[in-house]
């Protein structure tokens, strides 16, 4: 139980830590400042934080007309949905077999 409880709070951090590090690039876009790498963002989301690269990206409208976000974050939430989904199969099957 204490593992499902480590995995939630890291999805939520993650996810939290990615729809705030997208509002602050979409800031630092329109001060013409230093950006967040591209790479960054991808990196994120590909560890389990895509979901929250994704409502940032609709949220602050930033990133929306890049074909590689546009495509890339959301494929990456559908393969973060399937691992937590998997993970949960076999945390359940582990505990009721």
């Amino acid at each position: 139980m204490t593992l499902l409880y480590v995995m939630i709070g890291y999805l939520i951090l993650l996810n939290g830590y990615g729809f705030i590090l997208m509002g602050q690039d979409k800031q630092k876009a329109k001060r013409r400042t230093r950006r967040v790498p591209e790479k960054k963002f991808f990196i994120i989301s590909a560890l389990g934080g895509a979901i929250g690269i994704w409502y940032g990206m609709k949220k602050w409208r930033h990133k929306t007309q890049h074909r590689a976000f546009t495509v890339g974050i959301p494929t990456l939430v559908i393969v973060n949905i399937m691992i937590i989904a998997i993970m949960i199969w076999f945390w359940k099957t582990n505990l009721t077999g």
